[in-house]
Order: structure tokens, then sequence, then C-alpha cells
């Protein structure tokens, strides 16, 4: 299934959603950030069967309620255009590579890697800078709550797979 085709139709019915003037509940845009989340872990370590579950649950949830509200709001005809190309978005074996957006990210030089992670109270901002480290990252602490990490993507790889295989 091609995870981040389905994910990118998902979010640009969402989108039109929101231009038609309709609210989306947190939960949905939750779920549609957790899966975009879980395909990014995914793509850095194919070996986590959990995580396959979790992108299929979250796209699964945010399909559903996309699909519910599409065809109470819209009709039956905007609904059929959307689900076939979710559906053409679904039988695609392989994901494309993902595009090269670099978005100017304050902080991190230009030909550098970058995640932003969120710290919690499992992952405090001490610990996610110890891993950033070990992981021969460098890091900044940003005002929302957030750590930018950067750094050479074999080494953001190596970053996303010690915080799943500690914290999950």
């Amino acid at each position: 299934m091609g995870y981040l085709a389905v994910w990118k139709v998902l979010e640009e019915m969402i989108a039109d959603f929101r231009q038609k003037g309709l609210v989306i509940p947190a939960e949905v845009m939750n779920d549609l950030k957790s899966a975009r989340t879980m395909i990014k872990i995914l793509k850095a370590d194919m070996s986590r069967g959990e995580t396959l579950q979790r992108i299929e649950e979250y796209l699964s949830n945010v399909e559903s309620y996309v699909v519910s509200e599409g065809q109470k709001k819209f009709g039956v005809e905007y609904l059929d255009e959307w689900l076939e190309r979710l559906n053409m978005a679904s039988s695609q074996i392989i994901d494309e590579e993902e595009e090269e957006t670099s978005r100017f990210i304050s902080g991190a030089p230009r030909e550098q890697k970058w995640i932003r992670v969120k710290t919690s109270a499992e992952l405090p901002i001490e610990r996610l800078r110890a891993l950033a480290q070990e992981s021969n990252l460098l890091c900044n602490v940003e005002n929302n709550g957030f750590l930018l990490v950067y750094g050479k993507d074999e080494d953001i790889k190596s970053f996303v797979r010690k915080i799943t295989v500690k914290h999950s």
C-alpha cells in the first residue's frame, strides 16, 4: 500500500473541506499527523511491524471521517471523485520518494536534514538532547515545546530509531 500517497490524498481532502468551511475535529487532525510521523518512522526502520498497524489505524480513522462527512455535506458525486483518488493511491505498491521540499527552518543549515520532536513526560528535553548527541546531531530548543534536531540524513534516521526503540 502506498501509505504516503494515501496520506497526501487525505490531507488534500481535509484541505478541501476547510476551504468549503468545515471545521475538522482535533482527533482527526491528530490522527493525520500521527500517520505522517509513523510513515517517517517506517521509512527509517522498516523492521517494526507494529508501525504498519499504527499507520493503517490512523489512516483508517481519517478516511472514515472524510468519507462520512464528505457524503453528508457534499454528496455522492463529490465523494466518488475522492474515493477514486484514494483507491489509486492505495494501490501503489511502493511510495514515490518524498519530494525534497526544503522549507526554511531558522537555526538549521540548508544542507542539513532536520526533524522536530515534541518534548513530553516520556521524552524530556534532556533525554532528547542526549540521544541527539549520541547520534552525532545538533539541536536547538524552540519556544513552542519542540526540539529542532539536525545533521546528516543517516544520523537523523539513527536518532528516530533510538527514540522508537527506547520509547515504544
